[in-house]
Parts: C-alpha cells; sequence; structure tokens
C-alpha cells in the first residue's frame, strides 16, 4: 500500500488547468531552483546554507526559496538559531508527471466550479468532536453539531467532524447534462485524529446524486510542520494539512488520483433527472475505520483551494 508520504510527494498537472501547471512550471524553470530541489534531497537546509552551497548571496537565495513554497515544490518553517531566527527548508515534492494533452477527452469544452467548503447545503449526522474555523478565528463552538449551520460558515477555511456528511450542490450553468462526458472532484483532505496522528486511518466516502462512488480510507492526520496557508494564530500541535484528491468519473469507471478506484461509471449518476448536481463527502458511524475527517479551504493546509468540480462536455450533441 502507498504511504501517506508518498502519496503527498508526487504532483500530476495538466495543460488543461494552467493554473496548478504555470506556478510549478515557473518555478522548476531556473537551473538556481533545480539546484535548490537537488540539494535538499539529501536533506533539510536553512537559506544561509543554501545560498552558501550555491554561491549566491543569502537575498537571492531568499527569493528563490519563496518562489519554490508558492509553487508548493518545497516547505519551510522558521526556528531558532545561533545568530536569531532561521527558515529550515524541506522538499516536499520527489515527482511531477505533465500531460501535455488536454483532459477533455475528444469533448469540445471543460467547466471548472468551484466551492468554499463553507458553502455546503446540507450537515447530516455531524459527531464531534467537530469544528469551524476561519482565516482569522473559530467559528460558532467547538465540538457543537449546530455550529455547521452558524451563518459564519460560508467563511469556514478548515472545518472537522468524526462521523456524519456534508453536501454540496453544483450546477452545470448552460451546459446540458447530457453533453457531459466526465466529471472530476479535488479537495485538499485527511482524517480527524486527536491534535494530528499520521497513521489514523478513516474511511472516507463520496457520493454523486446519490450513488456511493466507493470508500477511500485516508492513512493520516498530517502534523509536525505548519501548512503552506495556515495563519498565525493556528496551533502547531492541531492538525496541518492534508492530501490532495481527485476523483474521476466517466463511462469507463471511477478513478482516485488516475488509479482504478470503483466500477461506477457516468451513466450511472442520473445527471439529467435534477437540476443540481449532489456532492457528499463524509465518514459513516459504523464504518471499519470511523476516523473523522479534515477539509482544508484556500487558506489552510497544503492547497490554495476548496471544493473543486469539473466537467467535459461535448459540445457538438
Amino acid at each position: 500500500m502507498t504511504s501517506a508520504q508518498d502519496e503527498s510527494r508526487h504532483i500530476g498537472l495538466t495543460v488543461s488547468d494552467p493554473e496548478r501547471l504555470c506556478p510549478v512550471a515557473k518555478a522548476l524553470a531556473s537551473p538556481i531552483r533545480a539546484r535548490m530541489i537537488a540539494l535538499l534531497g539529501a536533506r533539510a537546509m536553512n537559506v544561509g546554507e543554501l545560498a552558501e552551497a550555491l554561491a549566491i548571496p543569502v537575498s537571492t537565495a531568499a527569493l528563490n526559496v519563496r518562489q519554490l513554497e508558492e509553487a508548493g515544490l518545497i516547505a519551510s518553517e522558521i526556528q531558532p538559531g545561533i545568530r536569531g531566527a532561521m527558515k529550515l527548508c524541506v522538499r516536499r515534492i520527489d515527482s511531477v508527471s505533465v500531460y501535455l494533452i488536454p483532459e477533455t477527452g475528444g469533448s469540445d469544452g471543460a467547466l471548472t466550479l468551484r466551492l468554499p467548503i463553507g458553502s455546503y447545503s446540507e450537515a447530516r449526522g455531524i459527531e464531534p468532536e467537530c469544528g469551524i474555523v476561519s482565516e482569522h478565528a473559530w467559528i460558532g463552538e467547538s465540538n457543537t453539531p449546530r455550529t455547521f449551520y452558524h451563518p459564519d460558515r460560508f467563511g469556514a477555511q478548515m472545518l472537522w467532524f468524526h462521523a456524519g456528511e456534508l453536501e454540496y450542490r453544483f450546477s452545470l450553468g448552460e451546459v446540458d447534462p447530457a453533453q457531459v462526458k466526465w466529471l472530476e472532484f479535488s479537495m485538499e483532505i485527511s482524517s480527524n485524529a486527536p491534535l494530528y496522528r499520521d497513521s489514523w486511518r478513516s474511511d472516507i466516502f463520496l457520493a454523486v446524486n446519490g450513488r456511493d462512488l466507493g470508500t477511500w480510507v485516508s492513512p493520516g492526520d498530517y502534523g509536525g510542520r505548519r501548512g503552506r496557508f495556515n495563519p498565525s494564530w493556528w496551533s502547531d500541535t492541531s492538525s496541518q494539512f492534508g492530501l490532495l484528491k481527485t476523483w474521476r468519473i466517466d463511462e469507463t469507471g471511477c478513478t482516485l488520483d488516475e488509479e482504478a478506484f470503483s466500477g461506477v461509471t457516468l451513466s450511472e449518476l442520473a445527471l439529467t433527472q435534477g437540476d443540481y448536481l449532489s456532492l457528499c463527502i463524509g465518514v459513516r458511524p459504523k464504518a471499519e475505520h470511523v476516523g473523522g475527517l479534515n477539509l482544508f479551504g484556500e487558506k489552510f493546509g497544503d492547497y490554495a483551494q476548496g471544493i473543486v468540480m469539473r466537467a467535459g462536455y461535448d459540445t457538438s450533441r
């Protein structure tokens, strides 16, 4: 089985998603930054050490480190040093793949829709421990399920619960559901353990229009370093980041991160029978591993996104 660390150390990119592709491509388009990535493959290094190894000014090293951080290729944290604070850098990614053929699979168009993690329509059976935080503060009361209907929930940047489910509703807008040829859903997600535990399994399910796509066993709830986008007030001893997971459904079945996940096909989702598309995410209270769920928004965790749905469609119909 792939370890949690292995799952989070690869980036799959496509020309169909330039918002993700371009920052990574720009970060790698520099001999200095490429050499930094190589150096950090052996051990963690601070900015001064990188500057010395590359024979460049510290200010130049710091600028290049920032660009690698923004692309998500390295992570860094401030630690006390002999002469004051220093920024210690570690490599986050071991491999990058770029798919140069557009992911429309013969379709003429692709629609991308983004929902903040707090914009769910229903929160069902939420069990503590649970909570919601914005970029700036806690929302409502901790460990109180009714907080999931707090009016400020739309500003959520991280939320968690032990068991239960959230339902998000997407409109396909002007796209005829009969034209849709594939769907993708992506989010940053993990288990939810007391404080955090890198090894903490949780059976997380996804369902679309009431059809269960299957269960992903989340390997853990991750900490030990701060998430890239976590605000400064968030505790170091709490959950810090998740894994970016992508489910894709077409007429051949459902995949998770480009690997076979289930036999559910697009036609089983009955897209033409409703006014919206329903996405449910949760942990069932009688699952084998009831290890909770963390969802991360644009300003928490390692990835600047909430819930993202992409739909490929055929305009010739």
